[in-house]
């Protein structure tokens, strides 16, 4: 997977889950203390957060960052197995975290 597609997939899921909770792209870049339009370039692929930043997105949105990238099962895995859970991902979502690692560790 591409480097590209990664941030692509990164934004639609960022997107989808600030849709999720009503809350717009201006108030969650200033209720995270970044420039009006943090959120948008991100959503529109234009940048990546760092870590940190990803880390304050998801206590934003009150979930856990293994989180953001999980979609909807009907069997969802045990919540304290990493490992259940990252097999348990669509083969593309788990491509799309080993690419986030992989440019984390430069």
């Amino acid at each position: 997977m591409e480097f590209e597609s990664f941030k692509k997939d990164f934004a639609d899921r960022l997107r989808f889950l600030r849709n999720e909770r009503k809350i717009s792209a201006r108030e969650m870049s200033l209720a995270l203390g970044q420039n009006v339009n943090y959120i948008n370039y991100i959503e529109n692929g234009r940048h990546l957060p760092s870590m940190q930043g990803f880390f304050l997105i998801c206590d934003y949105l009150k979930i856990q960052p293994a989180d953001f990238f999980e979609s909807v099962t009907d069997s969802a895995p045990p919540e304290n197995d990493p490992v259940s859970q990252f097999s348990a991902l669509p083969k593309r979502q788990q491509e799309s975290i080993i690419t986030m690692v992989r440019e984390l560790k430069g």
